[in-house]
């Protein structure tokens, strides 16, 4: 089989090397420049990538992504798209063709949104931007997305592919309210960038708008996958928290728990929202729902604090107010587990053990 990798660039000079490395198991790789004014190109060309310079404008990720397509021949039978942060596990190829069948469209594989200090997965989902040449075109200005244009498509699930994704915490994603905006504006009928839309105004503290915007989501027809459905509801409840409206907030947290029972994030956003006001019991009961579930979904939507240290945490605070101190001290241990150096917890530690003492 043929496999070419094709990406955007701009300005990523300190990416270049990492991210060639583990792209160069493909035949070739090409590269759409869209404006970098470092060596970003020059480093590339010696590398070996076939790099075009073109500035896109007004600037979509979707017709960057389909121009960067563009430059991979017709003839290549698997194309992989990545960005210039991000970085295969070695043997990715091999895997690919051992698992690509002859009516395979697109594959869907691991990704590792986000990693701790010692490259552990902290975030990890499927995403699926390897697919056939000639099947697909990007879609959306930004949170582009695959569309397929012949219906005829074919997923696979690749468990043995694994991205890595190092991102650049300097880099400005302020384009992305306004392409957002415009995503709607083009097709307010589509769930996804609605839901996205109305994240993005609660990241602004825009709360009003974010509230009507999520509200909005959860009222289209195509709005029915429950996972996105909750988070909605849990980002109203934040925007409401934010807004000092608690009790709203609650209500909101619940019906999140109510559409998604299977994930920990509803049940740890109100806790920690109970956590603020002090109510213990609530802590206890909604933490100790939250650690029933030991399944942890493979999509976007989890939160980082409900698979860390945050739920023993919280119910270890939770359990020394209660007087239930040897139960804080069991989950205080739990919590150091996940967070071994942290020194609010090992402060904790010491002062449970010292009231187990005192009793």
């Amino acid at each position: 089989m043929k496999v070419c990798v094709y990406a955007i660039s701009k300005n990523e000079s300190k990416f270049v090397k990492r991210w060639y490395n583990s792209m160069k198991e493909a035949d070739e790789v090409y590269v759409l420049d869209t404006g970098s004014t470092d060596n970003t190109v020059e480093l590339l060309k010696n590398l070996g990538a076939k790099v075009i310079q073109k500035n896109i404008i007004p600037w979509r990720f979707d017709t960057a992504r389909n121009e960067s397509l563009n430059l991979v021949p017709t003839d290549t039978d698997i194309c992989v798209c990545t960005d210039l942060d991000e970085v295969f596990e070695s043997g990715w190829r091999k895997e690919l063709e051992k698992n690509w069948l002859a009516n395979t469209t697109k594959g869907r594989y691991n990704y590792n949104w986000s990693l701790d200090k010692d490259n552990r997965p902290i975030v990890n989902f499927y995403i699926e931007k390897i697919h056939s040449r000639n099947d697909y075109k990007w879609t959306h200005p930004v949170h582009e997305v695959l569309e397929n244009i012949h219906n005829n498509e074919n997923t696979i699930t690749i468990d043995s592919i694994t991205l890595n994704h190092y991102p650049d915490s300097k880099k400005s994603r302020s384009s992305y309210l306004p392409l957002l905006e415009i995503s709607v504006e083009e097709d307010p009928e589509d769930d996804r960038n609605m839901h996205y839309l109305g994240r993005e105004y609660m990241y602004y503290n825009q709360y009003e708008k974010a509230i009507t915007t999520l509200k909005k989501h959860l009222c289209l027809q195509k709005a029915i996958w429950k996972d996105e459905r909750a988070a909605s509801m849990r980002f109203i409840g934040r925007c409401y928290a934010k807004l000092g409206n608690r009790k709203e907030a609650h209500l909101w947290y619940d019906k999140a728990i109510k559409e998604a029972p299977y994930l920990r994030d509803g049940y740890i956003e109100n806790a920690m929202l109970y956590y603020e006001e002090k109510k213990y019991e609530e802590i206890e009961k909604y933490c100790l729902e939250a650690l029933k579930i030991t399944t942890h979904e493979k999509t976007y939507i989890n939160e980082i604090f409900s698979w860390n240290e945050t739920p023993y945490d919280l119910l270890s605070i939770a359990t020394y107010y209660l007087g239930k101190y040897n139960y804080s001290l069991f989950f205080i241990n739990l919590a150091l587990e996940k967070a071994p150096n942290d020194e609010r917890l090992k402060n904790n530690k010491k002062l449970i053990e010292k009231k187990i003492q005192e009793i």
